[in-house]
């Protein structure tokens, strides 16, 4: 081998190390707070609504109960999710094919909380940002200045993103909430196949969002 190219070689090898020790360091780091980073959630106080993000049939809706027996907003918002187009074509039909949010609304009536105090958003949404934009529009209308969003605990940083990005500009004040009745661990939550599938689509997602585009 020539001089000439023993420092090119050199250098070669001293790149291809450092990138191999940094993927090791992210790689660590990833696997310790990876799952914790994506919780982010903010200090309880009094609001004037509960809005509950579609995506689970009771973790969530089971944290704004409690929050609502406990005295922290009189009122809860279901998100509505989306409509299945079967579902549409069922009640065509004229067959009772109640949706998801409204069972959840009947447990929570159940459950002791109050018919009035359980609202169910008018408008159909397929995702995060349009959650958000629903709730700016449903806050703006009755007066809310400080909502409640429950969700998950690997969703929540997403989330806070998302919501506070469609909230720029109004005067509402938003706390973000994982449910208590999540069982998923950040600690160790390599070692439980849903939670490394939540993880990794939440990373990704993460990364849109960073990149002004939404799910």
């Amino acid at each position: 081998m020539s001089r000439a190219l023993r420092p090119r070689t050199s250098r070669r090898r001293t790149i291809v190390a450092a990138v191999l020790l940094l993927s090791v360091l992210l790689g660590a780091w990833f696997m310790a707070a990876g799952a914790r980073y994506l919780q982010h959630e903010d200090p309880l106080q009094r609001a004037d609504a509960i809005f509950v993000l579609a995506g689970t049939r009771a973790e969530r809706p089971l944290e704004a109960v409690e929050l609502y027996q406990e005295g922290d907003a009189a009122s809860i918002v279901l998100s509505p999710g989306r409509t299945e187009l079967a579902e549409r074509w069922l009640r065509q039909k004229g067959i009772r094919f109640p949706s998801e949010s409204a069972i959840i609304r009947d447990v929570m009536i159940q459950l002791g909380v109050p018919a009035a105090s359980v609202i169910i958003g008018d408008q159909e949404v397929d995702n995060t940002a349009q959650e958000a934009t629903l709730l700016r529009r449903l806050a703006r209308e009755r007066g809310w200045h400080k909502v409640i969003v429950v969700t998950s605990k690997y969703h929540t940083r997403r989330a806070g993103f998302a919501f506070r990005r469609a909230m720029k500009g109004s005067d509402v004040d938003l706390i973000f909430r994982a449910s208590r009745f999540d069982p998923s661990d950040p600690g160790r939550w390599w070692r439980h196949r849903q939670d490394v599938r939540f993880v990794i689509a939440e990373w990704q997602k993460l990364v849109l969002y960073r990149l002004g585009l939404s799910d």
